[in-house]
């Protein structure tokens, strides 16, 4: 009986896995949803630094409630409001996203 370990399956499982290369696109509807997607993580991120330090007791504050959830209402926030114009950093993006991906090829 041998209770010896097999260190290479195990060495292989530690290793750091190489995340897939993006995939390459000249559609400009990828790229503008792409671009989008960027630009409402973008928003989200700033909207939740907005709102850090603002407390969520009082009289008709959400307590704890507002606490746990808000991270996903700044999400949405982010989402809509890059969906209705955004910052105007997707029309940027995506001109750069399409111009880099056609020089790739």
């Amino acid at each position: 009986m041998s209770d010896s370990i097999d260190t290479s399956a195990a060495l292989t499982a530690l290793q750091p896995r190489v995340p897939a290369a993006p995939l390459k696109t000249t559609d400009p509807k990828a790229a503008k949803q792409a671009a989008q997607q960027f630009e409402s993580v973008f928003i989200t991120q700033f909207l939740g630094e907005m709102f850090s330090g603002i407390s969520t007791d009082g009289p008709f504050g959400g307590g704890q409630g507002e606490e746990m959830f808000r991270s996903l209402m700044m999400d949405e926030y982010g989402k809509q409001i890059a969906a209705n114009g955004g910052f105007g950093l997707s029309d940027a993006i995506q001109r750069e996203l399409l111009k880099t991906q056609e020089t790739a090829h």
